[in-house]
């Protein structure tokens, strides 16, 4: 719940600064990940993308930098359309088969909620963070009795059926909540969280690591308690989402198109005051500049960029206007 109010604020602040300049075609890509019992992604994104403190997520960040943690939200798939098995290859299931998250199939000690006073077999109520809320369904698998938690994770490894589906859920402040009853486990396992939509065929993929045992009330010894975030989910409903390539992770080119975007923006006519409405459609890579205005920062490049493009395009259009009167006088 706490990774939840937090990231959905982090959301909100990301938008806010889209939406002031106007100059960007399409808004960064928020989605979701599973924030209780909570995801690798969003334990490492909760420690601190710049100063992770778990040995997992200290690794996460040695071999793939900072940017997958200000992503937490879009381990997905654009095309998956159900066939999750045949796409995504074994050992690759928590990183969705993607190079900028194999950190996450690390097997490790993995910060992990542990259900220790949680008998299995009761109910649970799991949490997942939609930063941005999509129609679809979310399956909740398990790992086998035979789960080697030292190896990465692989189809095999989870259990044919999910125990859990939650289906068309409706999200209330940026969540979609399901009480569910848990699987008949004990020890270490790994629930493997598939959301899929059903108004596109792009996915996301998410892996918590649990403990199951005991009685009484499930501890989530991932995050630490902290400070709930104000959030305003109304913040994305108007946003319109053009996921293009999600294979395309190059924010620093896109900080040289922006900044080629300011050196046109000079140009005093009525055209180059206008093309900013022409910038490249918007894909995951998108993020690094989202991520840039954030409380805790991942690169300030983007922000500053955007907005001198805004400032350009206003002095080009008031040059522009001062030499049409003086021409008139």
């Amino acid at each position: 719940m706490r990774f939840g109010r937090l990231a959905r604020s982090a959301a909100v602040l990301v938008a806010a600064p889209i939406a002031v300049t106007g100059l960007v075609a399409a808004p960064a890509q928020a989605h979701g990940t599973l924030g209780d019992p909570i995801s690798r992604i969003a334990a490492c994104y909760a420690e601190g993308p710049e100063s992770p403190r778990s040995e997992m997520c200290v690794r996460l960040v040695e071999e793939n930098g900072t940017q997958p943690l200000y992503d937490w939200h879009e381990v997905n798939i654009a095309n998956a359309d159900g066939q999750h098995r045949e796409i995504i290859p074994d050992g690759q299931l928590c990183s969705a088969g993607r190079d900028k998250y194999s950190a996450l199939d690390n097997p490790g000690d993995w910060a992990s909620t542990a259900v220790t006073e949680l008998p299995s077999g009761s109910e649970y109520t799991f949490d997942y963070t939609a930063a941005v809320p999509h129609a679809g369904y979310i399956e909740y698998y398990v790992t086998t009795d035979g789960w080697d938690p030292s190896t990465p994770l692989t189809w095999g490894d989870l259990e044919a059926e999910p125990f859990a589906v939650d289906d068309q859920p409706v999200a209330e402040d940026g969540s979609y909540t399901m009480t569910a009853q848990l699987p008949e486990k004990s020890g270490r396992h790994l629930i493997y969280t598939v959301w899929q939509r059903t108004d596109s065929p792009e996915a996301f993929y998410s892996c918590s690591d649990v403990t199951f045992g005991g009685e009484g009330d499930a501890v989530n010894t991932a995050v630490e308690e902290t400070e709930a975030f104000s959030v305003d989910p109304a913040a994305h409903e108007d946003l319109d989402h053009d996921h293009g390539d999600h294979a395309a992770e190059a924010p620093v080119e896109e900080d040289a198109e922006s900044a080629e975007g300011a050196e046109a923006a000079e140009e005093p006519t009525e055209e180059k005051a206008e093309e900013p409405e022409e910038a490249p459609a918007a894909d995951h890579g998108t993020h690094a500049s989202g991520g840039s205005e954030l409380a805790e920062t991942g690169t300030a490049i983007t922000g500053l960029f955007v907005t001198a493009i805004a400032l350009m395009a206003a002095g080009a259009g008031a040059l522009h206007l001062a030499r049409k009167r003086r021409g008139t006088v």
